[in-house]
């Protein structure tokens, strides 16, 4: 695929489109320099459109073009670095704002723990250790695989992102989730 004609204008000094070996540090630097003057605004007017607040955009622009540091001095393919940014950027300001109503849910839930639950009693407390030492004991004695793909799980990767963070299939995903979710729906059972 061609490059952009505004990549053209830019005028880099790595060739864009290509895929090299990787370039020497001060090439990459001007190229990630000319790069960010030339996008760093769209880049953030986008994250803002998809509802990341303006700080947090612009630490989420200062995220992609670290990536995109990277990426040039490995040599990485360059033939559409501007949808690249974009692409990056949609990605990060997604798991941002995941992440973002994660939290958001986690404190009305803790605000709502002293009405919902005062002060547990000492057996409370008691068993809750010993359902989360089951837990984890159970967690510890999962496969290697199928405890990797549930701790990703938990931070909140989609199944498509552990296929890829781990090299294994979708299906070997679902499967390694589905087993440790029986697990230790078994063990809290007891």
């Amino acid at each position: 695929m061609a490059p952009a004609a505004h990549d053209h204008a830019l005028d880099l000094p790595l060739g864009v489109g290509e895929s090299v070996a990787p370039a020497a540090p001060d090439e990459v630097r001007q190229t990630v320099l000319l790069l960010f003057d030339a996008y760093r605004g769209g880049v953030h007017r986008y994250v803002r459109a998809l509802g990341v607040t303006d700080r947090d955009g612009d630490d989420i622009v200062q995220e992609v073009f670290l990536a995109l540091f990277d990426h040039v001095a490995r040599g990485k393919d360059r033939s559409n670095l501007r949808g690249w940014l974009f692409k990056v950027a949609h990605n990060l300001a997604l798991r941002h704002r995941a992440r973002e109503a994660r939290r958001r849910r986690l404190g009305s839930l803790l605000e709502l723990r002293p009405v919902l639950d005062s002060t547990p009693t000492p057996e409370d407390r008691y068993l809750s250790g010993q359902r989360q030492a089951r837990l984890l004991a159970v967690v510890d004695a999962l496969p290697a695989r199928d405890r990797r793909c549930l701790q990703l799980r938990a931070e909140g990767l989609r199944y498509r992102e552990i296929s890829r963070v781990l090299g294994i299939s979708l299906g070997s995903v679902a499967n390694s989730l589905a087993r440790a979710l029986a697990r230790l729906r078994r063990a809290d059972e007891r």
